[in-house]
């Protein structure tokens, strides 16, 4: 893995919160890999972030002219991709990676999702960040329950840098739950 430039990050959140004047302080550590290009991706992760891509140009966003495309792998090595789709009756549209955990789900019910590959492309043209929303954070969390396990999440940055993280805990600790 150090031929690939691979760099272990930990970033760590400092949480504080302050009852009776007692310093309650925690804090969260996230563990990501960040790689330098799309080239020292293992193949796999490699084509899911290509096919995540290659939605992203298909995706219909007239107003806002961000193309966002994601690439859902299941479980059972299928492959579906979803892009933003926009609506003049703002919040009608929907985030791409909606669109494709849903399309994904709705097709096959009986698997859960492996990973799931992210990418934007601004009006310009060039590639750059796509984090997800809070409600996908939110639909990612359900469906890695209902999968029974920890989706790894590809995402792409800015500078061409690639980052992965395992679970959606490391994007979303604190997760809505019943």
């Amino acid at each position: 893995m150090s031929k690939l430039a691979l760099h272990k990050i930990v970033a760590k959140i400092r949480y504080f919160n302050y009852i009776n004047a007692i310093d309650m302080r925690k804090s969260i550590e996230i563990e990501y890999e960040e790689y330098s290009s799309i080239n020292e991706l293992s193949n796999e992760n490699r084509e899911l972030l290509l096919q995540a891509m290659s939605a992203a140009n298909d995706s219909y966003s007239p107003y806002s002219q961000f193309k966002v495309g994601a690439a859902v792998k299941l479980i059972d090595g299928k492959i579906v991709t979803g892009n933003n789709q926009e609506n003049m009756a703002y919040p009608s549209g929907l985030c791409a990676e909606r669109v494709a955990m849903f399309a994904a789900m709705a097709q096959n019910p009986n698997t859960g999702i492996n990973a799931i590959a992210i990418v934007g492309k601004n009006k310009e043209g060039q590639w750059c960040a796509a984090s997800p929303c809070g409600a996908c954070r939110q639909v990612m969390g359900e469906y890695e329950k209902h999968g029974k396990k920890k989706i790894t999440i590809i995402l792409y940055a800015d500078n061409d840098k690639i980052i992965i993280l395992k679970g959606v805990d490391s994007i979303l600790p604190f997760q809505f739950s019943m």
